[in-house]
């Protein structure tokens, strides 16, 4: 995965989580590295060490490396594909332009809510044949406990679990059930971090121990 992939993949599951609608509106460009996506809060996640690296790869993305966004108006996007080509970008380009609007294309959108490291055939059924997103939609939510590796025994589920008395796991974000037999890090049906923590007012990611979210100031911990 390239980091202009990664940073994509990242945007896609922060729409995902607080206004999955706004995946499929354009989104402007100020909006992302400003609330979206600003990388105090996503550094870690996007693996890059400086704002420089990661306004570097917000540019390439913009101006069209993977062919994953649309970026109007196309004057800026020629603007910003031209300053790649330069030894040295000039990385304020980025804020050159007034509302510049950045749009998912559905192709590289679909491909990003699919979870990683699940083969092909268990991700998305029948996607192709379905309007609304995976995570939304409910004929795309599959039973509680995944998809069995045995495939010779009986897959129709039963009114009732008799194998435990607990109740099967579910994701804080969409509400769709995870397995229960297994280590879940990421929801399969929205494809948002199980072991990450969120601030509930901005969904910004709180590193662990902090008490106030350092986006919004809210508060994140107890005390």
């Amino acid at each position: 995965m390239t980091e202009v992939e990664r940073f994509f993949r990242r945007l896609v599951h922060q729409l995902a989580a607080t206004d999955p609608g706004r995946l499929r509106r354009p989104v402007p460009l100020d909006e992302i590295y400003r609330d979206i996506l600003p990388y105090r809060t996503n550094r870690r996640a996007l693996q890059l060490d400086t704002s420089e690296e990661y306004e570097l790869v917000l540019l390439r993305l913009c101006a069209g490396e993977g062919s994953l966004v649309e970026t109007e108006p196309e004057e800026a996007r020629a603007r910003f594909s031209q300053e790649l080509r330069s030894p040295n970008p000039d990385l304020d380009v980025l804020r050159s332009f007034e509302d510049v609007q950045v749009t998912i294309r559905p192709e590289p959108l679909m491909r990003a809510l699919e979870p990683e490291g699940e083969p092909e055939p268990l991700l998305v059924l029948g996607a192709s044949q379905f309007d609304e997103l995976p995570g939304v939609s409910e004929a795309y939510l599959p039973e509680a406990g995944g998809a069995s590796e045995q495939p010779d025994e009986e897959t129709v589920p039963t009114e009732a679990d008799p194998l435990a008395g607990e109740i099967s796991p579910s994701c804080s974000y969409c509400g769709g059930s995870l397995p229960a037999n297994r280590a879940v890090n990421f929801c399969p049906h929205c494809g948002q971090s199980q072991t990450q923590v969120l601030c509930p007012e901005c969904r910004s990611e709180v590193e662990p121990g902090w008490r106030h979210c350092v986006n919004c100031g809210a508060a994140v911990g107890e005390g």
